[in-house]
Protein backbone atom coordinates (compact mmCIF):
# COMPACT_ATOMS: atom_id res chain seq x y z
CA UNK A 1 0.00 0.00 0.00
CA UNK A 2 1.13 3.57 -0.20
CA UNK A 3 1.26 4.07 3.63
CA UNK A 4 3.67 1.43 4.02
CA UNK A 5 5.86 2.78 0.78
CA UNK A 6 6.12 5.88 2.72
CA UNK A 7 7.25 4.04 5.73
CA UNK A 8 10.04 2.52 4.81
CA UNK A 9 11.04 6.07 2.54
CA UNK A 10 10.59 7.67 6.10
CA UNK A 11 12.93 4.59 7.61
CA UNK A 12 15.15 5.03 5.07
CA UNK A 13 15.66 8.74 5.54
CA UNK A 14 15.97 8.39 8.72
CA UNK A 15 18.57 5.58 8.77
CA UNK A 16 20.60 7.45 6.13
CA UNK A 17 20.54 10.72 8.40
CA UNK A 18 21.71 8.61 11.57
CA UNK A 19 24.69 6.86 9.70
CA UNK A 20 25.56 10.68 8.37
CA UNK A 21 25.66 11.79 11.97
CA UNK A 22 27.50 8.13 12.97
CA UNK A 23 29.89 9.00 10.49
CA UNK A 24 30.64 12.43 11.41
CA UNK A 25 30.61 12.13 14.60
CA UNK A 26 33.35 9.43 13.83
CA UNK A 27 35.32 11.38 12.00
CA UNK A 28 35.63 14.28 14.19
CA UNK A 29 36.86 11.66 17.02
CA UNK A 30 39.46 10.20 15.04
CA UNK A 31 40.58 13.56 14.06
CA UNK A 32 41.42 14.22 17.74
CA UNK A 33 43.07 11.61 18.06
CA UNK A 34 45.67 12.89 15.79
CA UNK A 35 48.94 14.51 17.16
CA UNK A 36 48.59 17.79 18.86
CA UNK A 37 45.15 18.50 16.77
CA UNK A 38 43.55 20.75 19.11
CA UNK A 39 46.88 22.30 20.20
CA UNK A 40 47.64 22.96 16.54
CA UNK A 41 43.76 24.39 16.02
CA UNK A 42 44.54 26.16 19.12
CA UNK A 43 47.45 27.95 17.45
CA UNK A 44 45.64 28.95 13.73
CA UNK A 45 42.82 30.37 15.31
CA UNK A 46 45.38 32.55 17.78
CA UNK A 47 48.03 33.59 15.94
CA UNK A 48 47.17 32.71 11.96
CA UNK A 49 48.71 30.24 9.35
CA UNK A 50 51.65 31.56 9.09
CA UNK A 51 52.39 30.84 12.77
CA UNK A 52 50.83 27.47 12.29
CA UNK A 53 52.88 26.53 9.20
CA UNK A 54 56.06 26.43 11.67
CA UNK A 55 54.51 24.23 14.20
CA UNK A 56 52.85 21.97 11.23
CA UNK A 57 56.52 21.88 9.51
CA UNK A 58 57.82 20.67 13.28
CA UNK A 59 55.41 17.64 13.35
CA UNK A 60 56.30 16.75 9.76
CA UNK A 61 59.72 16.62 10.71
CA UNK A 62 59.09 14.37 13.57
CA UNK A 63 57.08 12.36 11.45
CA UNK A 64 60.24 11.20 9.51
CA UNK A 65 62.53 10.77 12.60
CA UNK A 66 59.96 8.46 14.36
CA UNK A 67 59.40 6.39 10.89
CA UNK A 68 63.17 6.50 10.73
CA UNK A 69 63.90 5.62 14.62
CA UNK A 70 61.35 2.60 14.27
CA UNK A 71 62.65 1.07 11.17
CA UNK A 72 65.96 1.36 12.33
CA UNK A 73 65.42 -0.11 15.82
CA UNK A 74 63.04 -3.22 14.46
CA UNK A 75 65.99 -3.93 11.77
CA UNK A 76 69.39 -3.06 13.08
CA UNK A 77 69.35 -2.74 16.95
CA UNK A 78 66.92 -5.59 17.56
CA UNK A 79 68.99 -8.58 15.83
CA UNK A 80 72.23 -6.94 17.74
CA UNK A 81 71.08 -7.34 21.05
CA UNK A 82 71.09 -10.98 20.47
CA UNK A 83 74.80 -10.98 19.84
CA UNK A 84 75.83 -8.29 21.96
CA UNK A 85 78.53 -8.24 24.56
CA UNK A 86 77.86 -7.41 28.17
CA UNK A 87 79.20 -3.80 28.45
CA UNK A 88 81.89 -3.42 31.20
CA UNK A 89 82.08 0.82 31.16
CA UNK A 90 80.19 2.91 34.20
CA UNK A 91 77.68 5.45 33.65
CA UNK A 92 78.63 8.73 35.53
CA UNK A 93 75.80 10.73 34.02
CA UNK A 94 78.00 12.95 32.32
CA UNK A 95 77.97 10.81 29.24
CA UNK A 96 74.32 12.59 28.28
CA UNK A 97 76.26 15.94 27.47
CA UNK A 98 79.58 14.35 26.37
CA UNK A 99 77.90 11.29 24.32
CA UNK A 100 81.03 9.48 24.91
CA UNK A 101 82.04 6.93 27.40
CA UNK A 102 79.58 4.37 28.14
CA UNK A 103 77.63 5.22 25.21
CA UNK A 104 80.56 3.67 23.14
CA UNK A 105 79.81 0.43 23.96
CA UNK A 106 76.16 0.66 23.35
CA UNK A 107 73.89 0.16 20.43
CA UNK A 108 74.00 4.20 20.27
CA UNK A 109 76.86 4.42 17.89
CA UNK A 110 77.75 2.12 14.73
CA UNK A 111 81.12 0.96 16.37
CA UNK A 112 79.16 -1.22 18.56
CA UNK A 113 77.37 -3.45 16.01
CA UNK A 114 78.81 -6.84 15.03
CA UNK A 115 79.89 -8.10 11.36
CA UNK A 116 78.92 -11.67 12.08
CA UNK A 117 76.03 -13.19 10.55
CA UNK A 118 73.40 -13.68 13.58
CA UNK A 119 71.53 -17.09 13.92
CA UNK A 120 70.00 -18.29 17.16
CA UNK A 121 70.17 -21.44 16.24
CA UNK A 122 72.79 -23.59 14.60
CA UNK A 123 70.61 -25.08 11.44
CA UNK A 124 68.11 -21.99 11.64
CA UNK A 125 67.66 -18.97 9.75
CA UNK A 126 70.52 -16.59 9.97
CA UNK A 127 70.62 -12.49 9.97
CA UNK A 128 73.53 -10.96 7.99
CA UNK A 129 74.12 -7.37 9.57
CA UNK A 130 75.77 -6.03 7.16
CA UNK A 131 73.20 -6.13 4.53
CA UNK A 132 70.42 -5.56 7.26
CA UNK A 133 72.63 -2.56 8.59
CA UNK A 134 73.21 -0.55 4.54
CA UNK A 135 69.92 -1.85 3.22
CA UNK A 136 68.09 -0.26 6.34
CA UNK A 137 69.60 2.97 5.64
CA UNK A 138 69.27 3.23 2.04
CA UNK A 139 65.52 2.32 1.84
CA UNK A 140 65.15 4.90 4.37
CA UNK A 141 67.04 7.51 2.21
CA UNK A 142 64.95 6.70 -0.67
CA UNK A 143 61.84 6.73 0.75
CA UNK A 144 62.04 9.58 2.42
CA UNK A 145 63.21 11.34 -0.93
CA UNK A 146 59.86 10.06 -2.97
CA UNK A 147 58.04 11.21 0.25
CA UNK A 148 59.92 14.36 0.27
CA UNK A 149 59.26 14.88 -3.39
CA UNK A 150 56.03 13.85 -3.67
CA UNK A 151 54.90 16.39 -0.98
CA UNK A 152 56.90 19.56 -2.60
CA UNK A 153 54.88 18.62 -5.65
CA UNK A 154 52.04 18.41 -4.73
CA UNK A 155 52.27 21.57 -2.20
CA UNK A 156 53.55 23.40 -5.73
CA UNK A 157 50.59 22.13 -7.88
CA UNK A 158 48.28 23.26 -5.16
CA UNK A 159 49.29 26.40 -4.15
CA UNK A 160 51.33 27.67 -7.57
CA UNK A 161 50.17 25.84 -10.70
CA UNK A 162 46.52 25.83 -9.34
CA UNK A 163 46.27 28.06 -6.93
CA UNK A 164 42.99 28.83 -5.00
CA UNK A 165 43.41 32.11 -3.43
CA UNK A 166 40.84 34.60 -2.16
CA UNK A 167 42.12 38.00 -2.82
CA UNK A 168 39.13 40.13 -1.15
CA UNK A 169 37.94 39.59 2.70
CA UNK A 170 34.01 39.40 1.39
CA UNK A 171 35.21 36.02 -0.52
CA UNK A 172 37.65 34.94 2.37
CA UNK A 173 34.46 35.24 4.69
CA UNK A 174 32.11 33.58 2.45
CA UNK A 175 34.41 30.79 0.47
CA UNK A 176 36.68 29.57 2.84
CA UNK A 177 34.38 27.77 5.87
CA UNK A 178 34.78 24.06 6.29
CA UNK A 179 31.21 22.84 6.36
CA UNK A 180 32.11 19.36 7.69
CA UNK A 181 33.10 21.45 10.77
CA UNK A 182 30.09 20.79 13.07
CA UNK A 183 31.63 20.43 16.70
CA UNK A 184 30.91 23.75 18.78
CA UNK A 185 34.59 24.87 19.76
CA UNK A 186 35.82 23.72 16.37
CA UNK A 187 33.55 26.08 14.60
CA UNK A 188 34.08 28.88 17.52
CA UNK A 189 38.20 28.27 16.39
CA UNK A 190 37.64 28.40 12.86
CA UNK A 191 35.96 31.44 13.28
CA UNK A 192 38.55 33.29 15.59
CA UNK A 193 41.11 31.86 12.92
CA UNK A 194 39.76 33.89 9.79
CA UNK A 195 39.28 36.73 11.84
CA UNK A 196 43.13 36.76 13.06
CA UNK A 197 43.68 35.80 9.06
CA UNK A 198 41.76 39.26 8.14
CA UNK A 199 43.40 41.21 10.98
CA UNK A 200 46.93 40.27 10.11
CA UNK A 201 46.85 40.05 6.74
CA UNK A 202 44.62 43.09 5.43
CA UNK A 203 45.59 45.89 7.62
CA UNK A 204 46.07 47.60 4.35
CA UNK A 205 42.33 46.82 3.06
CA UNK A 206 40.30 48.29 5.89
CA UNK A 207 42.95 51.63 6.16
CA UNK A 208 42.02 52.45 2.55
CA UNK A 209 38.05 51.56 2.63
CA UNK A 210 37.88 53.86 6.19
CA UNK A 211 39.75 56.46 3.88
CA UNK A 212 37.70 56.13 1.22
CA UNK A 213 34.47 56.29 2.94
CA UNK A 214 35.09 59.28 4.62
CA UNK A 215 35.94 61.36 1.80
CA UNK A 216 39.54 62.07 1.92
CA UNK A 217 41.69 59.51 -0.76
CA UNK A 218 44.86 58.70 0.57
CA UNK A 219 47.04 56.48 -1.20
CA UNK A 220 48.05 53.50 0.74
CA UNK A 221 50.02 50.25 -0.84
CA UNK A 222 48.23 47.59 -2.08
CA UNK A 223 47.82 43.96 -0.26
CA UNK A 224 49.71 42.51 -3.01
CA UNK A 225 52.50 45.01 -3.57
CA UNK A 226 52.95 44.49 0.24
CA UNK A 227 53.08 40.83 0.41
CA UNK A 228 55.50 40.96 -2.60
CA UNK A 229 57.78 43.00 -0.84
CA UNK A 230 57.38 40.81 2.72
CA UNK A 231 57.89 37.82 0.47
CA UNK A 232 61.38 38.55 -1.08
CA UNK A 233 62.74 40.03 2.08
CA UNK A 234 62.03 36.52 3.64
CA UNK A 235 63.10 34.97 0.85
CA UNK A 236 66.60 36.78 0.80
CA UNK A 237 66.84 36.15 4.26
CA UNK A 238 66.09 32.36 4.88
CA UNK A 239 68.59 31.92 1.45
CA UNK A 240 71.27 34.03 3.05
CA UNK A 241 71.11 31.63 6.21
CA UNK A 242 70.55 28.58 4.91
CA UNK A 243 73.55 29.53 2.97
CA UNK A 244 75.50 30.16 6.21
CA UNK A 245 74.45 26.83 7.77
CA UNK A 246 74.78 24.72 5.36
CA UNK A 247 78.56 26.37 4.78
CA UNK A 248 79.24 25.17 8.04
CA UNK A 249 77.81 21.63 8.00
CA UNK A 250 79.52 21.62 4.59
CA UNK A 251 83.27 22.30 6.56
CA UNK A 252 81.99 19.55 9.33
CA UNK A 253 81.64 17.53 6.59
CA UNK A 254 84.86 17.73 5.33
CA UNK A 255 86.71 17.84 8.45
CA UNK A 256 85.13 13.89 9.38
CA UNK A 257 85.00 12.90 6.24
CA UNK A 258 89.16 13.75 5.22
CA UNK A 259 90.39 14.48 8.33
CA UNK A 260 88.81 12.25 10.43
CA UNK A 261 88.19 9.27 8.27
CA UNK A 262 91.77 9.15 7.19
CA UNK A 263 93.48 9.38 10.67
CA UNK A 264 93.72 5.79 11.32
CA UNK A 265 91.40 6.15 14.38
CA UNK A 266 90.13 2.88 16.63
CA UNK A 267 86.94 4.04 15.36
CA UNK A 268 86.28 6.71 13.33
CA UNK A 269 82.93 6.25 12.38
CA UNK A 270 82.14 6.17 16.10
CA UNK A 271 83.77 9.56 16.45
CA UNK A 272 81.82 11.49 13.94
CA UNK A 273 78.79 10.03 15.87
CA UNK A 274 79.82 11.58 18.96
CA UNK A 275 80.48 15.02 17.62
CA UNK A 276 76.64 15.13 15.60
CA UNK A 277 75.41 13.69 19.13
CA UNK A 278 76.87 16.97 20.63
CA UNK A 279 76.18 19.41 18.06
CA UNK A 280 72.38 18.05 18.14
CA UNK A 281 72.63 18.45 22.43
CA UNK A 282 73.91 22.08 21.67
CA UNK A 283 71.61 23.00 18.86
CA UNK A 284 68.88 21.95 21.18
CA UNK A 285 70.27 23.48 24.44
CA UNK A 286 70.51 26.98 22.70
CA UNK A 287 66.86 26.64 21.24
CA UNK A 288 65.64 26.54 24.63
CA UNK A 289 67.66 29.06 25.81
CA UNK A 290 66.32 31.74 22.47
CA UNK A 291 63.03 30.95 23.44
CA UNK A 292 63.45 32.23 27.10
CA UNK A 293 66.18 35.25 26.18
CA UNK A 294 64.46 35.71 22.84
CA UNK A 295 60.85 35.88 23.97
CA UNK A 296 60.46 35.70 27.62
CA UNK A 297 63.01 38.35 28.49
CA UNK A 298 61.91 40.28 25.38
CA UNK A 299 58.70 40.20 26.58
CA UNK A 300 59.44 41.45 30.29
CA UNK A 301 61.42 44.41 28.86
CA UNK A 302 59.11 45.26 25.78
CA UNK A 303 56.34 45.84 28.76
CA UNK A 304 57.52 47.12 31.59
CA UNK A 305 61.22 48.20 31.15
CA UNK A 306 61.01 49.77 27.54
CA UNK A 307 57.38 50.32 26.49
CA UNK A 308 58.13 51.48 23.04
CA UNK A 309 59.38 47.85 22.11
CA UNK A 310 56.18 46.10 22.65
CA UNK A 311 55.36 42.34 22.78
CA UNK A 312 57.73 40.45 20.26
CA UNK A 313 56.94 38.95 17.14
CA UNK A 314 57.27 35.39 16.72
CA UNK A 315 59.93 34.95 14.27
CA UNK A 316 59.01 32.04 11.67
CA UNK A 317 61.93 31.64 9.47
CA UNK A 318 64.74 31.99 11.85
CA UNK A 319 62.86 28.55 13.72
CA UNK A 320 61.82 27.08 10.65
CA UNK A 321 65.92 27.11 9.19
CA UNK A 322 66.46 25.84 13.26
CA UNK A 323 64.62 23.01 12.47
CA UNK A 324 65.73 22.63 8.82
CA UNK A 325 69.76 22.29 10.78
CA UNK A 326 69.05 19.91 13.49
CA UNK A 327 67.16 17.26 10.86
CA UNK A 328 69.96 17.83 8.29
CA UNK A 329 72.72 17.07 11.14
CA UNK A 330 70.06 13.82 12.22
CA UNK A 331 69.94 12.36 8.30
CA UNK A 332 73.77 12.35 8.13
CA UNK A 333 74.39 11.00 11.43
CA UNK A 334 72.31 8.12 11.00
CA UNK A 335 74.49 5.57 9.47
CA UNK A 336 77.18 6.50 12.22
CA UNK A 337 74.68 6.63 15.04
CA UNK A 338 71.40 4.52 14.17
CA UNK A 339 69.21 5.50 16.94
CA UNK A 340 70.27 9.31 16.40
CA UNK A 341 66.31 9.98 15.15
CA UNK A 342 65.30 8.80 19.15
CA UNK A 343 67.25 11.32 20.22
CA UNK A 344 65.89 13.67 17.78
CA UNK A 345 62.23 12.52 18.06
CA UNK A 346 62.52 13.05 22.18
CA UNK A 347 64.08 16.86 20.87
CA UNK A 348 61.23 17.67 19.10
CA UNK A 349 58.65 17.03 21.18
CA UNK A 350 60.26 19.44 24.03
CA UNK A 351 60.48 21.85 21.42
CA UNK A 352 57.04 22.05 20.40
CA UNK A 353 55.64 22.14 24.04
CA UNK A 354 58.44 25.09 24.68
CA UNK A 355 57.63 27.29 21.80
CA UNK A 356 54.05 26.70 22.18
CA UNK A 357 54.11 27.71 25.55
CA UNK A 358 56.29 30.75 24.45
CA UNK A 359 54.18 31.70 21.26
CA UNK A 360 50.91 31.82 24.12
CA UNK A 361 52.59 33.58 26.98
CA UNK A 362 55.46 36.10 24.72
CA UNK A 363 54.54 36.54 21.57
CA UNK A 364 52.14 38.37 18.96
CA UNK A 365 51.21 37.30 15.66
CA UNK A 366 53.60 38.53 12.75
CA UNK A 367 52.65 41.97 11.01
CA UNK A 368 54.68 40.43 7.85
CA UNK A 369 52.46 39.35 5.56
CA UNK A 370 53.15 36.21 3.38
CA UNK A 371 50.92 33.23 2.14
CA UNK A 372 51.35 30.27 4.51
CA UNK A 373 50.79 27.99 1.96
CA UNK A 374 53.23 28.67 -0.88
CA UNK A 375 56.14 29.33 2.10
CA UNK A 376 55.43 26.01 3.12
CA UNK A 377 56.50 24.72 -0.28
CA UNK A 378 59.40 26.68 -0.01
CA UNK A 379 60.45 25.31 3.45
CA UNK A 380 59.98 21.88 1.77
CA UNK A 381 62.08 22.98 -0.89
CA UNK A 382 65.12 24.17 1.35
CA UNK A 383 64.36 20.48 3.21
CA UNK A 384 65.43 19.26 0.06
CA UNK A 385 67.41 21.21 -1.43
CA UNK A 386 70.22 21.92 0.01
CA UNK A 387 69.50 19.60 2.91
CA UNK A 388 68.46 16.24 2.11
CA UNK A 389 70.27 16.19 -1.42
CA UNK A 390 73.65 17.43 0.43
CA UNK A 391 73.04 14.39 3.26
CA UNK A 392 72.84 12.23 0.43
CA UNK A 393 76.23 12.73 -1.53
CA UNK A 394 77.87 13.08 2.09
CA UNK A 395 76.36 9.27 2.40
CA UNK A 396 77.80 8.07 -1.04
CA UNK A 397 81.14 9.29 -0.45
CA UNK A 398 81.14 7.15 2.82
CA UNK A 399 79.78 4.48 1.35
CA UNK A 400 81.04 3.55 -1.75
CA UNK A 401 84.74 6.05 -1.23
CA UNK A 402 85.92 5.63 2.15
CA UNK A 403 87.53 2.63 3.53
CA UNK A 404 85.61 1.54 7.37
CA UNK A 405 87.79 0.97 10.27
CA UNK A 406 89.16 -2.38 10.56
CA UNK A 407 88.31 -2.90 14.44
CA UNK A 408 84.94 -2.47 14.77
CA UNK A 409 81.65 -1.82 13.17
CA UNK A 410 79.56 -3.82 10.67
CA UNK A 411 81.61 -3.60 7.84
CA UNK A 412 84.94 -4.28 9.30
CA UNK A 413 87.97 -5.38 6.80
CA UNK A 414 85.97 -4.49 4.26
CA UNK A 415 87.26 -2.03 1.36
CA UNK A 416 84.18 -0.27 1.52
CA UNK A 417 80.56 -0.57 3.01
CA UNK A 418 79.34 -1.17 -0.61
CA UNK A 419 82.06 -3.50 -0.92
CA UNK A 420 79.38 -5.90 1.12
CA UNK A 421 76.74 -5.79 -1.57
CA UNK A 422 79.20 -6.41 -3.88
CA UNK A 423 79.91 -9.80 -2.27
CA UNK A 424 76.12 -10.69 -1.85
CA UNK A 425 75.51 -10.52 -5.47
CA UNK A 426 78.17 -12.56 -6.45
CA UNK A 427 76.75 -15.01 -4.00
CA UNK A 428 73.40 -14.68 -5.29
CA UNK A 429 75.03 -15.59 -9.22
CA UNK A 430 75.12 -19.46 -8.16
CA UNK A 431 71.39 -19.30 -7.30
CA UNK A 432 69.20 -19.52 -10.35
CA UNK A 433 66.45 -18.16 -8.79
CA UNK A 434 68.32 -14.99 -7.85
CA UNK A 435 68.67 -13.96 -10.86
CA UNK A 436 66.71 -11.31 -12.11
CA UNK A 437 68.16 -10.02 -8.33
CA UNK A 438 71.41 -9.69 -10.12
CA UNK A 439 70.56 -8.50 -13.50
CA UNK A 440 68.68 -5.35 -11.73
CA UNK A 441 71.56 -5.35 -9.76
CA UNK A 442 73.97 -4.77 -13.15
CA UNK A 443 72.06 -3.73 -15.33
CA UNK A 444 70.36 -0.62 -12.95
CA UNK A 445 71.86 0.10 -9.74
CA UNK A 446 75.28 0.25 -11.14
CA UNK A 447 74.65 1.91 -14.87
CA UNK A 448 75.52 5.03 -15.49
CA UNK A 449 73.03 5.58 -18.35
CA UNK A 450 69.79 4.10 -16.65
CA UNK A 451 70.28 7.23 -13.91
CA UNK A 452 70.81 9.62 -17.05
CA UNK A 453 67.92 8.10 -18.60
CA UNK A 454 66.20 8.93 -14.99
CA UNK A 455 67.62 12.51 -15.23
CA UNK A 456 66.92 13.29 -18.71
CA UNK A 457 62.77 12.08 -18.07
CA UNK A 458 62.51 14.28 -14.72
CA UNK A 459 63.88 17.03 -16.46
CA UNK A 460 61.71 17.20 -19.43
CA UNK A 461 58.91 16.49 -16.40
CA UNK A 462 60.01 19.35 -15.00
CA UNK A 463 60.48 21.81 -18.44
CA UNK A 464 55.99 20.62 -18.99
CA UNK A 465 54.73 21.67 -15.61
CA UNK A 466 56.88 24.89 -15.82
CA UNK A 467 55.33 25.59 -19.24
CA UNK A 468 51.85 24.55 -17.68
CA UNK A 469 52.62 27.13 -14.63
CA UNK A 470 53.50 30.07 -17.30
CA UNK A 471 50.18 29.01 -19.48
CA UNK A 472 47.93 29.53 -16.49
CA UNK A 473 49.98 32.73 -14.93
CA UNK A 474 49.23 34.31 -18.85
CA UNK A 475 45.20 33.29 -18.03
CA UNK A 476 44.74 34.18 -14.71
CA UNK A 477 46.31 37.73 -15.92
CA UNK A 478 44.00 37.91 -18.75
CA UNK A 479 41.29 36.86 -16.43
CA UNK A 480 41.93 39.29 -13.96
CA UNK A 481 41.80 42.24 -16.49
CA UNK A 482 38.71 41.13 -17.91
CA UNK A 483 36.94 41.24 -14.47
CA UNK A 484 38.49 45.25 -13.70
CA UNK A 485 37.07 45.77 -17.28
CA UNK A 486 33.73 44.95 -16.16
CA UNK A 487 33.20 46.57 -13.01
CA UNK A 488 35.00 49.62 -14.46
CA UNK A 489 31.89 48.78 -17.08
CA UNK A 490 29.52 48.21 -14.10
CA UNK A 491 30.87 51.65 -12.30
CA UNK A 492 30.39 53.62 -15.42
CA UNK A 493 26.72 52.35 -15.73
CA UNK A 494 25.91 53.05 -12.17
CA UNK A 495 27.17 56.80 -12.75
CA UNK A 496 25.38 57.57 -15.67
CA UNK A 497 22.01 56.00 -13.63
CA UNK A 498 22.75 58.66 -11.00
CA UNK A 499 23.39 61.36 -13.33
CA UNK A 500 20.22 60.46 -15.27
CA UNK A 501 18.03 60.54 -12.04
CA UNK A 502 19.77 64.04 -11.10
CA UNK A 503 18.54 65.73 -14.73
CA UNK A 504 15.65 64.09 -14.31
CA UNK A 505 15.43 65.41 -10.68
CA UNK A 506 16.24 69.20 -11.91
CA UNK A 507 13.90 69.45 -14.79
CA UNK A 508 10.96 68.38 -12.58
CA UNK A 509 11.45 71.10 -10.05
CA UNK A 510 11.95 73.75 -12.49
CA UNK A 511 9.17 72.92 -14.73
CA UNK A 512 6.54 75.05 -13.62
CA UNK A 513 3.23 73.07 -12.70
CA UNK A 514 4.52 69.78 -12.96
CA UNK A 515 5.13 67.01 -10.28
CA UNK A 516 7.74 64.35 -10.25
CA UNK A 517 6.81 61.78 -8.14
CA UNK A 518 9.32 58.87 -6.98
CA UNK A 519 7.62 55.46 -6.67
CA UNK A 520 8.58 53.34 -3.42
CA UNK A 521 10.69 56.28 -1.73
CA UNK A 522 8.79 58.37 0.83
CA UNK A 523 11.95 60.45 1.97
CA UNK A 524 13.49 61.02 -1.35
CA UNK A 525 14.02 64.77 -0.46
CA UNK A 526 16.21 63.38 2.77
CA UNK A 527 18.27 61.09 0.51
CA UNK A 528 18.60 63.90 -1.77
CA UNK A 529 20.15 65.68 0.97
CA UNK A 530 22.35 63.26 1.99
CA UNK A 531 23.62 61.96 -1.39
CA UNK A 532 24.90 66.32 -2.33
CA UNK A 533 26.71 66.09 1.24
CA UNK A 534 28.35 63.55 1.57
CA UNK A 535 30.13 63.53 -2.02
CA UNK A 536 29.55 59.58 -2.46
CA UNK A 537 27.10 59.14 -5.47
CA UNK A 538 24.72 56.39 -5.13
CA UNK A 539 25.59 52.38 -5.57
CA UNK A 540 29.38 53.79 -5.03
CA UNK A 541 29.49 50.91 -2.37
CA UNK A 542 29.17 47.83 -4.51
CA UNK A 543 32.00 49.32 -6.43
CA UNK A 544 34.41 50.02 -3.61
CA UNK A 545 33.47 46.70 -2.54
CA UNK A 546 34.93 45.33 -6.15
CA UNK A 547 37.64 47.36 -5.80
CA UNK A 548 38.43 45.98 -2.87
CA UNK A 549 37.76 42.82 -3.90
Amino acid sequence: SMSTRERIKKFICLALQSFRRFRNSLSEHFHQLWLWHKTLKIIGGEFGTSVLSYFIFLKWLLSFNIFSFLINFSFITVPQFIAAEPNNLSFTGLELLTGAGYFQQTVLYYGFYTNATISKTENGASYNMQLAYIFTVGIYFVICLLILLFSMAKSFCRNFINPQTYSGNASKLLCTWDFNVTNEKAVKLKQKNLSTQVKVQNPGDAKRCSNMTNGHPTIVPSRELTQQLSVQLLVLFLCRNIILKISIIGILCYYWLDIVAESKSQCWETLIGQDIYRLILVDFIFCLLGSFFGEFLRRIIGTTVCVSLGVPEFDIARNVLDLIYAQTLTWIGILFSPLLPGIQMISFFIVFYTKKVSLMKNCQPPRQVWRAAQMTTFFMFLLFFPSLIGVLSVIAVTVWRLKPSEECGPFRGLSSMFAAVSEWIKILENYTGSKWVVWIYNNLITSELFFFILSIIFLIITYLYWQIIEGRKTMVKLLRNQIVNVSSSFSFILFKIQDVHQKAETVGFAVPGRKVTWRGSRNHDEKTHHLKESSMPPYSYVSLCLYIT
